[in-house]
Order: C-alpha cells, then sequence, then structure tokens
C-alpha cells in the first residue's frame, strides 16, 4: 500500500506541474507509462482468476487470427514482419488456450482466397508455414502439453517442401491425447462441405447404393462425418480479430449455434487480457441452440 501511495502522490504532483508554464510533458507521460504496467497487470490477473473461478470453458474454440497486413502498414513495416509477428502470436495465445484447459482449438491462418494475393506475400507466406511447422515439430510446449495438431485445408498444391513439414507436424504427435489443435491452411469453408459431400457419395457408390438412396437416407450427421473436423466438437465460441464483423467461411456448417466475439485489435497486438474479456463474454452466454 506504502508504494501505491507513493506512486499516486507522485503522480498527482506530476499532475500539478503540467499547470506550471515550465511543465516537462515527456516526464509526465513516461511516468504515467509506467504506472499503467503494474495496474494493467493486476487488471489481467483480476480477470483471469475470475474466469478460472467461473469454470465454464469453450469445447471448441475458433480463432479467425485477422490484421496481420493492418497491424504491419500501421507501424510502416513491411507485410512480411506482421505475418511473422502473427506467427509469434499463435504460440503465445497457444499457451492461453492450454492454461484454460480448453480441448479444441481451431486457427485459421491461411485461407483458400488468400492464395489469389499478391505472388511475393503468398510465397513469404508458405516459407514462414514451412519455417514454423519445422520448429513446432521441436517445440517442447507442444510435447510436454501432447497437444495433437491436425490440418484441415487444401495444401496439395504448396511447394512439395511446406507440404512436408505440414505433414511431419502431424505425424509427429498423431498419438497424443492432450488438445486437439486444427491449423487450418489453405481452407475454405464452401470447399470443405463440397469435398465433404464428394467423399460421401463415393463411398456409397462403393458401397452400391443408388443416387436415389443416398438422398432418401442422407441427413445432417452424415455430411458432418465427412467434414475436415471430424470426431471434434462443434465450434461453441469463435473470435476475430481486427475488427472485421463476418466470418468469411470459417467453418460454416460447423459454426451453427457458435458464439461470436470480435475484437479491434489487429492479431498481433491481441493481448492476453482480450483474450480473457472474449472468454469471460463467452461465459455470461446462455447458448439456447434455437430453442
Amino acid at each position: 500500500m506504502g508504494r501505491a501511495r507513493l506512486r499516486l502522490d507522485t503522480a498527482f504532483t506530476l499532475m500539478r506541474e503540467a499547470r506550471a508554464p515550465q511543465v516537462n510533458i515527456r516526464k509526465a507521460f513516461h511516468f504515467f507509462e509506467d504506472l499503467q504496467k503494474p495496474l494493467y497487470w493486476w487488471y489481467e490477473r483480476r480477470i483471469l482468476r475470475a474466469v478460472k473461478a467461473h469454470g465454464k470453458m469453450p469445447r471448441h474454440l475458433g480463432i479467425i487470427l485477422d490484421g496481420n497486413r493492418r497491424f504491419a502498414r500501421s507501424l510502416n513495416k513491411e507485410i512480411k514482419a506482421g505475418h511473422e509477428v502473427g506467427a509469434h502470436k499463435a504460440y503465445e495465445v497457444l499457451e492461453w488456450c492450454l492454461l484454460l484447459g480448453i480441448p479444441h482449438v481451431t486457427l485459421w491462418v491461411f485461407s483458400s482466397d488468400n492464395k489469389s494475393r499478391d505472388p511475393q506475400e503468398v510465397a513469404d507466406l508458405l516459407e514462414l508455414f514451412t519455417r514454423e511447422a519445422a520448429k513446432m515439430v521441436h517445440d517442447p510446449r507442444i510435447h510436454a502439453n501432447k497437444v495433437r495438431i491436425k490440418l484441415i485445408g487444401q495444401i496439395n498444391d504448396f511447394p512439395e517442401q511446406t507440404r512436408e513439414a505440414l505433414r511431419q507436424l502431424e505425424e509427429a504427435t498423431c498419438t497424443y491425447t492432450g488438445m486437439v489443435l486444427h491449423i487450418a491452411i489453405g481452407y475454405g469453408g464452401r470447399e470443405e462441405i463440397v469435398g465433404a459431400v464428394k467423399r460421401l457419395m463415393a463411398d456409397k457408390v462403393q458401397e452400391g447404393k443408388s443416387l436415389q438412396e443416398l438422398a432418401d437416407s442422407l441427413d445432417v450427421t452424415d455430411i458432418g462425418n465427412y467434414l475436415d473436423t471430424a470426431g471434434a466438437p462443434d465450434p461453441d465460441f469463435i473470435i476475430r480479430t481486427s475488427g472485421e464483423i463476418r466470418l468469411s467461411g470459417f467453418l460454416l456448417w460447423q459454426s451453427a449455434y457458435s458464439e461470436y466475439y470480435f475484437c479491434d485489435a489487429y492479431w498481433p497486438s491481441f493481448r492476453r487480457v482480450d483474450f480473457l474479456r472474449a472468454i469471460r463474454s463467452f461465459q455470461d452466454r446462455e447458448r439456447r441452440f434455437g430453442k
């Protein structure tokens, strides 16, 4: 309490000095910036305790990682730098999810539409994916927590080096029984549904069923069993960063009853306190499933 009172007394002194002509504005600014750090830490710890005490967590959390390019532009940096910082942020968020015991997480890192971006940006992203996948194979956090990594999306048209690095990552964790981390890469919701229907029809033809027999027996469970996320619960909570309020095709079939949270922060600027606020928002909601 003594230190806090001393800090506040100093703050009031600086405020009084600010009214004087000889005020040192920079000195006052830096002091308040320093004062903010312990207050932020205290606030974050308070929310974390509240979230843990509540206990209700998403069974499957989906996150749309948006805003890397705008983050880079806001700092007058190259787009490549924004994606690199965004990759580091993904590791942080993974740790936050592990801390809360969230069993299924899907990170949308690259959409099928993103393939049409500037060729150099796409090449830089593919190089980043290759490098990060190779690092994750040996990441102690992955192995210590038995995180199983599954890829969803279409990577067949990626360079061979990228495909191999991603597949090695998936294979290295295929026996793990901890959190399931779906990495949505080259992913599009419409493409996923079309692919599921094609695989379903191919299997039924192999079983000798006619198209009419398939139509008569088809239900939502059948299609769900052929989606890329088959075996995982549907996402009950989806977060999108950067202030955009749309899904852009993310888990279209699976998100029928998902709760959504849209955060203004760009993905690289997404803080743990932003994450905890989102989870607390989820905890305050009542899911009715259309009832």
